[in-house]
């Protein structure tokens, strides 16, 4: 499977409080799986990207030293999430500059055939086979819920002025609830990870365009990017593309 993953500040931010891994990681029986992830950090100005880092950095250790191929990867996924969130929590706690800071997470295991979703917070995973697309993941947010309940429609939901506004993070209370969402992979899917500040330039149906039928699926996450800057993007932006399609390019 092929990936592509980059971020941008974004047109407003001062700094980017996003951070990515995309990669093989290796785990101590020699055993390889390939593990996505992003976070995109919030609080002051030195916390929110500390966080984001952390976050990234703890779940990818973790994953890669516990992950077997023949069993199943949950109970590892969801101790990874944990360590992330005990690790920021432990941070903050040094200093006040890093009182309230906290991260989303989403990121994505992939076993040969099986991948699995796991988020906390905004941050999505997004499902394309064939023509269509469709969000894996669940948003924990205050839009979300409303939807839920019937006081809000998707369209709506994308323009209040409280969609930001996340009920689950990375490092704000003392366990942190992750969702996974197991998934059976065919051949020529794609899996598409982002932080919020791509899901509110760009719609699933934009997303789906420029992945199947852009100039080239090597540059379809730098198309994504630069669509959200030219849409003044207010928030930094961050993508990673996967694919299983026949098409040939290299890993980046």
């Amino acid at each position: 499977m092929r990936y592509w993953g980059l971020t941008d500040r974004g047109k407003v931010r001062s700094q980017n409080q996003d951070s990515f891994f995309a990669g093989v990681i290796t785990n101590p029986k020699g055993e390889e799986a390939l593990l996505c992830m992003i976070c995109d950090g919030m609080g002051g100005a030195k916390a929110g990207d500390l966080a984001s880092l952390i976050a990234r950095d703890r779940f990818v250790d973790y994953t890669a030293e516990h992950f077997r191929l023949r069993r199943d990867p949950e109970p590892v996924l969801r101790a990874a999430t944990e360590e992330a969130n005990r690790a920021v929590i432990e941070k903050a706690a040094e200093s006040p500059d890093y009182e309230g800071m906290g991260t989303t997470l989403v990121a994505l295991l992939v076993l040969g055939e099986r991948a699995y979703a796991v988020n906390v917070g905004d941050s999505r995973c997004y499902l394309i086979r064939e023509e269509e697309i469709r969000q894996i993941t669940k948003d924990h947010s205050l839009v979300e819920d409303m939807i839920d309940k019937g006081e809000l429609t998707r369209e709506q939901a994308r323009r209040h002025p409280r969609k930001n506004v996340i009920t689950r993070a990375i490092g704000t209370e003392d366990r942190a609830d992750c969702d996974i969402f197991p998934l059976t992979l065919e051949k020529g899917d794609r899996l598409l990870l982002c932080s919020d500040g791509l899901s509110n330039m760009l719609n699933p149906r934009e997303m789906l365009f420029e992945v199947l039928y852009g100039e080239d699926e090597d540059t379809a996450a730098q198309r994504m990017v630069d669509i959200a800057l030219e849409r003044n993007a207010p928030d930094n932006v961050t993508v990673i593309l996967l694919s299983d399609s026949e098409k040939e390019g290299s890993n980046g």
